[in-house]
C-alpha cells in the first residue's frame, strides 16, 4: 500500500466502533439505539465527550444534529464538513452509520496525534434521525438542516406511542440553541458500508459514490369493513389485507418490469384489529421505490396511485395514499469524488465507482454544498439486520481514504 505516510490508527477505530456498539446491544450482537431515546442520549454524551477530549467545538442544532469543530489555520476558510449517524433501525447492526461517525472521529484523533492543522476548518458531523425507524421519516435531522422539511412539520411528527418529535428532543436534552438551517461550508463527505453486494462480490474494498438513486415514498391506507371470519360470505367482504395483498403484488411488478435496477418494497404492514377470527377492517403499510432512473421515479410517483386505487376498489375497499418524499437522483460533486478516486488509487486500494443504493445524509446535504461518499464492503450485502458484519481491514481502509479525502479538500489552494 502506497501513499501517505499519515496513517489512522485501524485498532483504536475498530476499538471506538465496539465501544459505541455497546449503546443499544442486542443479545443477537446489533444494535437498537432508535433516535432521540435514552440510548441515542447516552450514545450522544459518549460522542460529545469524545470531541470535547481532543479540543473539538461542539454545538447542538434545533433538529438535535451535532456539529464538532475543529480549528483550521485560515480562520476565514469555510469548514470540511464528514459524518454519518449514530440511530439505528429497531434490529440494525453495528455499522450502519456509526462506521462514517467514529472513522470522523479517528480522522480528529490522527490529526491531533500528528499536530496537523489544516488550512480550512473541519466538522465532524452526527445527523438526527437518518433512519425514520421511530417517526417515520427518513433523513430527518439532515433534511430539515436542508430544507426539505420545515422545523415546525419535523417537530410535530409523532412516534407510535405518540410522543412527538420535539417533546423527545426536550426529554433527552438535545434540542440545540443553533438554528437548524444551512451554514456556509465548503463540502461534505460521508464514509458508510455499501449495504448491497456488489463491493464483496468484486473484490474491491472502495466503492467511490458517484451518486445516488431518485426515490418515491407512501404511506398507504386501506378502509374495508371488520366482520366475522365465519359468517361474512364472500360477496358482502370488505377485506383490508385482500387488498392491501394486492397493492403488495402490483408494487413487485412494478419493481421486476425494470430489472436488476428496479427496487420497490412494502416494509411495514400494520392490520386491525388483528384478530385470528375477524376479516381485517384496516390495514395500513409503507410503499417505496428506487431507481437510478429519476424518469423512472417520476413516471411511477403518476401511475402508480391511480392504478393501485382500482385494484383497490375492485374489492369494496377504499385507499389512501400519503407521499411522504421524493426526489431525483443526487449526482455528488465531480471534485470531491475525484478526491475519494485519487485517495483510494493512492493508497492502492481495488475501487469502483458506482450509485448509491440506499439513501443517506450525503443526498439532502449534496442540494447545499458539494458532497461524495465513499463506501466500504459489507459482508453477504447484508444490513439493517443485527447479522450486519463488516471486517477491520474494510473499516480502516475506508477511514484512510476518508482521512486523505478530507484532508486534501480542507488543504487545497483557493
Amino acid at each position: 500500500m502506497s501513499g501517505t505516510n499519515q496513517r489512522i490508527d485501524g485498532k483504536r477505530l475498530w476499538d471506538s466502533l465496539m465501544a459505541m456498539a455497546r449503546h443499544g446491544a442486542t443479545p443477537k450482537g446489533g444494535v437498537r439505539r432508535l433516535t432521540l431515546t435514552d440510548i441515542d442520549r447516552a450514545a450522544r454524551d459518549d460522542f460529545r465527550a469524545q470531541c470535547e477530549a481532543l479540543g473539538l467545538t461542539v454545538r447542538v442544532d434545533a433538529i438535535g444534529n451535532m456539529f464538532a469543530r475543529r480549528a483550521g489555520r485560515d480562520p476565514a476558510r469555510l469548514p470540511v464538513l464528514f459524518g454519518s449517524h449514530l440511530d439505528s433501525q429497531p434490529s440494525g447492526g453495528k455499522y450502519d452509520g456509526a462506521l462514517g461517525v467514529m472513522a470522523g472521529m479517528e480522522v480528529m484523533r490522527t490529526l491531533h496525534d500528528l499536530n496537523i492543522t489544516t488550512e480550512a476548518p473541519l466538522e465532524l458531523v452526527n445527523w438526527t434521525d437518518e433512519e425514520g425507524s421511530r417517526f417515520g421519516y427518513s433523513l430527518m435531522g439532515s433534511g430539515t438542516w436542508a430544507g426539505i422539511y420545515p422545523l415546525a412539520q419535523s417537530y410535530a411528527l409523532r412516534d407510535i406511542d405518540g410522543v412527538s418529535v420535539e417533546q423527545a428532543l426536550d426529554a433527552i436534552g438535545y434540542r440545540g440553541a443553533e438554528t437548524a438551517e444551512p451554514f456556509p461550508a465548503d463540502s461534505y463527505f460521508e464514509l458508510h458500508i455499501e449495504q448491497g453486494p456488489i463491493l464483496e462480490r468484486e473484490g474491491r474494498q472502495i466503492g467511490i459514490v458517484t451518486g445516488a438513486q431518485a426515490q418515491v415514498w407512501w404511506d398507504a391506507r386501506i378502509t374495508g369493513q371488520d366482520s366475522h371470519a365465519g359468517t361474512t360470505p364472500p360477496s358482502t367482504r370488505r377485506d383490508a389485507l385482500v387488498a392491501a395483498a394486492r397493492v403488495i403484488d402490483l408494487v413487485d411488478r412494478r419493481m421486476r418490469e425494470a430489472g436488476e435496477d428496479g427496487r420497490g418494497t412494502v416494509g411495514f404492514l400494520h392490520v386491525l384489529p388483528n384478530s385470528r377470527n375477524v376479516i381485517p377492517g384496516e390495514v395500513s403499510f409503507s410503499i417505496e421505490f428506487r431507481h437510478p432512473d429519476s424518469a423512472r421515479i417520476a413516471w411511477l410517483a403518476d401511475d402508480f396511485p391511480a392504478e393501485a386505487t382500482a385494484l383497490v376498489a375492485a374489492t369494496g375497499c377504499t385507499l389512501e395514499l400519503a407521499e411522504l418524499l421524493r426526489f431525483a437522483a443526487q449526482p455528488f460533486d465531480a471534485e470531491c469524488v475525484a478526491l475519494v478516486e485519487q485517495a483510494a488509487t493512492r493508497l492502492g486500494y481495488p475501487a469502483r465507482k458506482m450509485v448509491s443504493g440506499a439513501g443517506h445524509d450525503a443526498v439532502y446535504v449534496a442540494r447545499r454544498m458539494p458532497a461524495a461518499m465513499i463506501f466500504t464492503p459489507c459482508k453477504d450485502g447484508l444490513s439493517h439486520n443485527e447479522a450486519e458484519s463488516i471486517e477491520p481491514a474494510e473499516a480502516e481502509a475506508g477511514c484512510q481514504v476518508l482521512f486523505e479525502a478530507v484532508v486534501a479538500r480542507a488543504n487545497r489552494s483557493t
